[in-house]
């Protein structure tokens, strides 16, 4: 006869079992968990002594096992604050996942996720215990994530790349078709030798380690990352260039890029998809560049000071160059080429002449016919994509991989791509309350973490006490109500008091205690009376 289900929710010890017992199975014992036996390449569980029952619904412990083993005592103090936020921030991601994994697999990427957020630098082996030690466990009980459960995971992540390439693809179908993509890569170190995509790189000198590349496309109006793809560290990025945007599904847009992403290395995928464009600088050696004169500047940029530009259409080719000066750079690369060639007694006056005529230029191209401020404005926006890699790195700790095999790679990267686009979700929601304005990322994470709650017997889960300005933060984060505000008081008498002269309390106090000088009240007619010695008459 299965156990009722209002008798498994009954809150008990961890690692124990309820069993039916008794002539009609009505009594319900709770047994603990001590281990598991092989049989016959089974694992079948060892249940150990009865440390309690269940009556009226609670769990009633033996009286020797009611004050031991606080080991397996469920916890009372729990972080909150961090996890609740995160969750407010990042449930639209669960439908993505639930369109491509069933709802098990969802819940230990978007707990993983999440945990890598609240704790940077956290360890597969440490999930298990953050998770039991924050609101996760509470808001979606039950979600397994121990070490041998994590790791085969992450390896069963990585098999399936499919459904990886599918959500990325998922992802940037929904990219409109004005919007801007920030692509930029960076180098994470690798150490392991087991797996291909770990390879020197071309800081392996200056590191001393191999490396792994990871690809990212940063959508400049959402403010947020679209995809991302691993390759061998080794590997330029214009080589990967090409398979970014087309394992990706980018079809439209305008690809943003640095000189490391020339249109020349996804040619194909450009002329194939005609929503797609591209805005990339080219180098300064360039024949295009004095083939169309682009240093010949004719005007001064509309909205900018001190900034000439040039734009002109490649004959024969639907590609447009714009060339823009600013005067502030070309004297500070001046000046920096002077400095570094005092130093190594190098100076040349031949030399000089021809790099003045470069210092403080950029030459762009692109496949629309843009307003040459466009085209200067989406470029120079263009550093958000290095923030990304720098909280990518700094914030989110993801500046190492700690597993080993490709398949282990490539799933625990899919899982830092997505604390990282929850990272950015959580940036955009710090600044729309102005918390950025005087505090650090860091810093706001910080207090969120130590924003707990704590339950006693017999008691919910109750907020701890905290600062007044850390109260103020969740107060501005919507987690905690604010407290209402008094009413003001209308300036001006009170209603109804329009006539009536204020009296002076003090002046009412002095008036009692002076005499009043003259008769008293109803003595106006009568004789005044003198005591003392009798007149003549009277005698």
């Amino acid at each position: 006869m299965p156990i009722p289900q209002d008798i498994l929710a009954v809150a008990r010890p961890k690692n124990t079992v309820i069993i039916a017992y008794g002539k009609d199975k009505s009594l319900y014992a709770v047994r603990q968990r001590i281990g598991c036996r092989n049989d016959n390449g089974r694992h079948l569980p060892v249940n150990g002594p009865t440390i309690g029952h269940i009556i009226n619904g609670m769990y009633v412990p033996n009286e020797k096992e009611a004050a031991v083993s606080v080991a397996s005592a469920p916890i009372d103090l729990k972080d909150w604050a961090g996890i609740v936020l995160c969750d407010h921030q990042f449930s639209g991601i669960k439908h993505e996942l639930m369109s491509v994994y069933n709802q098990a697999d969802t819940m230990k990427i978007y707990c993983i996720a999440i945990l890598r957020v609240c704790d940077p630098g956290i360890k597969d082996c440490e999930l298990k215990e953050a998770y039991d030690t924050s609101f996760l466990s509470e808001l979606y009980p039950g979600t397994p994530l121990s070490k041998n459960t994590v790791c085969t995971f992450l390896n069963d992540l990585g098999k399936a790349l499919s459904r990886i390439v599918k959500l990325m693809k998922n992802r940037a179908d929904a990219v409109a078709i004005d919007h801007h993509l920030l692509v930029d890569g960076t180098l994470k170190s690798d150490a392991s030798k087991v797996n291909s995509l770990s390879d020197f790189s071309r800081k392996a000198r200056i590191k001393g380690t191999r490396d792994i590349s990871v690809l990212y496309a940063f959508d400049l109006e959402e403010m947020e990352p679209v995809c991302s793809k691993c390759f061998p560290g080794n590997m330029l990025d214009a080589t990967a260039y090409g398979e970014f945007i087309s394992e990706n599904g980018i079809t439209k847009g305008i690809i943003v890029g640095d000189k490391g992403f020339p249109e020349s290395a996804a040619h194909e995928q450009f002329a194939m998809h005609p929503d797609l464009h591209y805005l990339n600088p080219v180098k300064r050696n360039s024949k295009l560049i004095n083939r169309h004169h682009m240093l010949d500047f004719t005007d001064i940029l509309p909205g900018y000071e001190g900034i000439t530009f040039r734009k002109e259409k490649c004959t024969g080719t639907d590609k447009w160059l714009y060339s823009f000066r600013d005067s502030y750079k070309a004297s500070k690369e001046e000046r920096d080429w002077l400095r570094r060639a005092k130093k190594n007694k190098k100076y040349s006056l031949e030399v000089l002449r021809e790099k003045q005529q470069t210092f403080g230029t950029i030459v762009l191209e692109c496949n629309l016919d843009l307003p040459a401020e466009t085209a200067y404005k989406a470029y120079d926006k263009r550093w958000e994509i290095e923030v990304v890699m720098r909280f990518y790195k700094s914030a989110c700790e993801f500046d190492e991989t700690r597993v080993q095999d490709d398949y282990s790679v490539i799933g625990s990267e899919f899982c830092d791509f997505l604390s990282t686009l929850l990272t950015f979700r959580l940036i955009k929601a710090f600044d729309r309350v102005q918390l950025l304005e005087d505090r650090t990322y860091k810093k706001i994470m910080s207090v969120l973490a130590r924003a707990k709650k704590a339950r006693t017997e017999g008691t919910e889960w109750q907020l701890i006490r905290l600062n007044p300005s850390h109260r103020e933060i969740l107060e501005k984060l919507e987690l905690i109500p604010k407290p209402p505000e008094p009413e003001k008081k209308k300036p001006g008498r009170p209603k109804g008091s329009k006539n009536k002269p204020r009296e002076s309390k003090s002046k009412t106090v002095l008036q009692e205690g002076k005499r009043k000088r003259g008769r008293p009240k109803g003595s106006k007619n009568k004789p005044k009376v003198t005591v003392g010695t009798p007149s003549s008459d009277q005698q």
